[in-house]
């Protein structure tokens, strides 16, 4: 898909992965609207002269929010990247619920009621994308991530059908699944990581060319893994932590 000129709404675009994208694609010559709740890092992207919608997608309110906001604008590319962790082991007694829930909520509710709130917008349009960002926990879950992964393996599983379902349509589903990236949200982490701007210049590369799937880094040795043994790239993921 050539981007330019194209209306772009990319959920949790003022910081990480997000932020990075909105500013490539922004060089591309697309129009970018970007979400985020954080007063410091709207104001940030502000001066930068995006436009922001100061929006939580951590539950219904919130996406429907930003829906009614954006209403019938022309749209041609919805990002779905917005994302939050939680760390539950339920080996430590019993994990905060409400934590868990905006997790899952943030992670697989609001993408999928996002994209049934904006499909008649995106099918109106002659081409049009939908872009799910997962992870590569979505092929193998981690120990420490458990709610995460799980949300993250839903997001993927709502790709593949969502995808069979708008085959006939002008909208494409992609997938996008980044390994450890480098971001606030994995500061705590001592692995080795991905800088946001590789990670993001690798998802419009595969925007741009029409894959299906863009699997990048180190997501892309563990699906390779679980392709010759599910059991073999769970075992590593889980041992890992």
């Amino acid at each position: 898909m050539e981007l330019a000129g194209k209306t772009i709404l990319l959920t949790g675009g003022t910081a990480g992965i997000g932020r990075e994208m909105a500013r490539q694609l922004r060089a591309k010559g697309a129009e970018v609207v970007v979400t985020g709740r954080n007063p410091d890092r709207v104001a940030a992207m502000e001066a930068e002269g995006y436009e922001v919608i100061v929006a939580g997608l951590s539950d219904v309110a919130g996406v429907d929010a930003l829906i009614a906001t954006w209403g019938e604008r022309p749209l041609d590319i919805l990002i779905n990247n917005a994302g939050q962790g939680a760390e539950q082991d339920f080996r430590d007694g019993s994990p905060d619920p409400d934590d868990g829930d905006r997790c899952i909520y943030t992670n697989l509710s609001a993408p999928i009621r996002l994209t049934s709130g904006l499909l008649a917008l995106l099918k109106a349009r002659p081409e049009a994308l939908i872009v799910n960002v997962t992870s590569g926990l979505a092929i193998a879950p981690s120990a420490q991530g458990a709610i995460y992964s799980a949300t993250k393996a839903g997001l993927r599983s709502f790709s593949f059908s969502l995808r069979q379902q708008l085959a006939s349509t002008p909208v494409r589903v992609i997938e996008a699944l980044p390994p450890m990236v480098d971001t606030q949200m994995t500061a705590a982490y001592d692995q080795k990581k991905m800088s946001a701007e590789t990670c993001a210049a690798t998802i419009i590369s595969g925007m741009e060319k029409g894959r299906d799937e863009i699997v990048i880094g180190q997501s892309n040795l563990l699906r390779r893994i679980y392709g010759l043994s599910p059991a073999l790239a769970r075992k590593i993921l889980l041992k890992l932590g």
